[in-house]
């Protein structure tokens, strides 16, 4: 029977070349499994908003910041909401020990005025993205044209207390809006300047998902229905650029020059644009040439819809 023998020589060299090699390789790919599962942690990290420490108290918070307190803050909106859980200022500034501690060290405390606008309205949307009238903020016309809440809003001393407002409207939307400010003073006009409607009950000014951030009403239809429901329907004939287009194929909403907001100053131009010259019903083949007929609504009157004429008549 022959003896067991330990590894040769020549296999210990080979097993001493492969572990010298593999060490870099083994190295490598435990490294690379850190990576990968730190990666998502990492991505996920964010650091703390709001602050960390203890809480100051709103009474602290008063003794240097009175200026805040005497233009009413406490009875503001915010003030009202977060003293309930005991933190008032604190709670969006976060907790103020270690900003009182540090002699008002403004780097100890979450300010609005060290951060980026973006980082700003992520901060309000803490609170207020998950609401019906903010739901679409990130994707709003507003947001991309890197508008911000506070430009809008001022927490600490608003001129129009129930939004907070910086302004009034229409004055506050003027500010960038200024097309719309020369349509209100048109002829014809929805009475914007007069104060009998706001911008904000046509407009979701925080975002939706129809086209000019235009309200819509749960049925579906535009905003307009809710002041014009006779115009709303649903008819047998439904004048399909009512349904598909909107009223502003025709109207246009803010002002005009021409009555009932006409996008164009003579009726039938405004009916040519979609129905050519091929009518040659009860008026013959000068349908579209007497004056008499000029004015299609003389004869198609129910002409956002009916409920006995294919052709619109009464």
């Amino acid at each position: 029977m022959r003896e067991a023998r330990g590894p040769t020589v020549k296999t210990r060299r080979t097993w001493k070349q492969l572990l010298e090699w593999a060490s870099p390789a083994v190295l490598l790919l435990l490294s690379i499994q850190a990576t990968i599962v730190a990666s998502p942690q990492e991505k996920n990290a964010t650091p703390p908003e709001k602050g960390t420490g203890q809480y100051a108290g709103v009474d602290t918070c008063k003794t240097c910041h009175e200026d805040l307190y005497k233009k009413n803050f406490e009875s503001t909106p915010h003030f009202k909401t977060t003293l309930r859980d005991g933190h008032g200022c604190e709670s969006c500034h976060g907790p103020g020990a270690a900003h009182v501690e540090g002699g008002g060290d403004i780097t100890k405390i979450f300010s609005f005025k060290s951060i980026s606008r973006k980082e700003a309205t992520a901060h309000c949307l803490s609170c207020h993205g998950e609401k019906h009238e903010q739901r679409h903020f990130s994707s709003s016309a507003h947001a991309s044209n890197d508008v911000g809440c506070l430009d809008c809003h001022s927490p600490h001393h608003a001129k129009e207390p129930e939004h907070l407002l910086v302004q009034a409207q229409p004055k506050l939307c003027y500010g960038c809006h200024v097309t719309a400010k020369a349509d209100f003073a048109k002829p014809y006009h929805h009475r914007v300047d007069e104060g009998l409607i706001q911008c904000s009950d046509c407009h979701n000014v925080h975002g939706t998902t129809t086209v000019r951030q235009v309200r819509s009403l749960p049925t579906g239809d535009a905003i307009c229905a809710k002041c014009h429901a006779d115009k709303q329907g649903p008819f047998v004939y439904e004048h399909v650029p009512v349904k598909t287009e909107g009223c502003s194929s025709c109207h246009t909403p803010h002002g005009s020059t021409n009555p009932r907001y006409l996008r164009v100053s003579q009726v039938n131009l405004l009916c040519l644009q979609c129905h050519s010259f091929p009518a040659q019903g009860p008026a013959g083949p000068t349908h579209d040439q007497s004056k008499k007929y000029q004015a299609c609504t003389m004869c198609h009157t129910a002409i956002h819809g009916s409920n006995a004429s294919n052709v619109f008549f009464r």
